[in-house]
């Protein structure tokens, strides 16, 4: 039986390690896109409850809000979060030390659910209130802590206040390198 030698040495020993990281940034790439889109097709509330506060569940792809149209706070076609049926945001947090997206526009008044999902290997909290408190991890500010690589939690809060608004992830040094956002109101 004639079998043909292959020689090993035609592919250059960087070459595999290189191939292997390309798939892994294209699969956070394409995963992270999934995640942070700003609507899905899906219907329904994340948050069985009336009341804002903290839910955890709903898996990585989670459900949009009821009446979510696709359409942004100031756009035509836009629907408010409401208690009842809170709008869905999704938020990447990581990998590193990022939250995707960095700012949310968000109507004053507004009910949203935040469904946040790690990216990375770092565990990550999210804090979203007023800037002050955030910033300052005061203590009593809704937030859920622990979220794990590929794990998603979710958060309710209601925006009704006139003070500027931002979320942060505290978990240790993370704040410090940055890991912060911005709500945007309007309305």
């Amino acid at each position: 039986m004639d079998t043909e030698r292959i020689d090993h040495r035609a592919v250059p020993a960087w070459a595999m390690p290189l191939v292997a990281l390309l798939a892994i940034v294209l699969a956070v790439g394409a995963l992270t896109a999934v995640i942070v889109r700003p609507t899905m097709p899906w219907s329904g509330s994340v948050n069985s409850g009336a009341q804002p506060g903290i839910t955890t569940g709903g898996g990585m792809m989670g459900r949009s809000g009821a009446g979510t149209s696709g359409a942004q706070p100031g756009e035509t076609g836009f629907v408010a979060g409401t208690l009842a049926a809170p709008r869905v945001v999704r938020i990447a947090a990581g990998p590193g030390y990022t939250f995707t997206p960095s700012s949310v526009v968000i109507a004053r008044g507004e009910t949203v659910t935040f469904v946040v999902t790690a990216m990375g290997p770092a565990v990550h909290e999210f804090m979203v209130g007023p800037a002050e408190a955030v910033a300052a991890d005061t203590p009593g500010t809704p937030e859920v802590a622990e979220v794990s690589m590929m794990q998603s939690k979710s958060l309710t809060y209601t925006f009704d206040g006139s003070w500027p608004y931002g979320f942060a992830c505290h978990a240790e040094g993370h704040y410090e390198a940055g890991m912060d956002g911005t709500i945007i109101l309007v309305g």
